[in-house]
């Protein structure tokens, strides 16, 4: 008798000839075949994986947000809570990223550093994207994408649309009977505190039960920004563990440009209100 589980016997499709498969569905064997290192070294292939999947967890989190954007204009508020809470979980897989990649040391990272060229992940315009739709709307940093019409065309058509805080800020100048000043809606700079805001904002929270969708919409921003932080910081930790204060590949200054970026914040007032209670 064969000592090895057959699947078959219950009735598992086990034969795929001109069949949909598993690795069919996913394109596995374009995701698996996308790893080209361009060197020799052991350390390569984590750098590169690790960039890779962090892309498609980008990619996943700019899918969720834009729905959750179009969801909270259409005052769909249960769909936006879930979504902002997947998202919150998606920055939290980017961040365990960190936690594998910061098993490279120096010295591994120094055996393929200059394969790299001039590539740095500040040029990811997935990353911009997500800024973008967050709030934090640097259009300095559109530059970086001139060379790809198609990838600035994103970037540009993300500037003309509110961000998810200005639709945000809309349902709560309805709730509330209020008009806040149209610079607070500025869609091509980033998002400057507004002390009629943070008095809005702490109105919902004295009183979270008389206004209890835009209490829990305020703190599922807060969540989301929570874990969005903790992603900046491990990867300033991480850079800092790896190369230590060299400018990063792109040219920039490396740890000390990272350490300035942990200080944007994407929803000012949801924080500076708390001191206001």
């Amino acid at each position: 008798m064969s000592g090895g589980y057959d699947p078959a016997s219950e009735g598992a499709k086990t034969g795929f000839a001109g069949e949909m498969s598993y690795g069919d569905y996913l394109g596995l064997d374009r995701i698996l075949t996308a790893q080209l290192p361009l060197s020799d070294a052991h350390d390569e292939m984590l750098f590169i994986i690790q960039h890779q999947t962090s892309e498609l967890w980008m990619k996943l989190a700019l899918h969720e947000l834009n729905a959750a954007r179009g969801l909270l204009a259409e005052g769909r508020h249960d769909q936006v809570f879930k979504l902002l809470t997947r998202v919150a979980r998606i920055f939290e897989q980017l961040n365990g990223a960190w936690d594998v990649l910061r098993t490279m040391t120096p010295s591994d990272y120094t055996t393929f550093r200059e394969s790299l060229g001039q590539s740095s992940g500040f040029q990811s315009h997935q990353y911009r994207l997500i800024e973008y739709v967050l709030g934090n709307r640097n259009t300095a940093m559109m530059r970086v994408h001139e060379h790809r019409p198609d990838l600035y065309a994103l970037l540009e058509a993300e500037l003309e649309r509110p961000t998810l805080y200005h639709v945000a800020l809309h349902l709560l100048e309805e709730h509330l009977d209020l008009r806040f000043d149209a610079a607070t809606f500025r869609r091509r700079e980033p998002h400057r505190p507004d002390k009629a805001v943070v008095a809005a904002w702490t109105a919902i929270y004295r009183a979270p039960d008389r206004h209890w969708v835009l209490y829990q919409l305020a703190e599922k921003l807060v969540d989301l920004e929570d874990y969005f932080r903790r992603w900046r910081f491990n990867h300033v930790t991480t850079v800092e563990r790896v190369i230590g204060f060299k400018r990063g590949t792109g040219g920039t200054s490396g740890v000390t440009y990272l350490r300035r970026m942990l200080e944007v914040e994407l929803f000012p007032e949801l924080w500076h209100m708390r001191g206001d209670l």
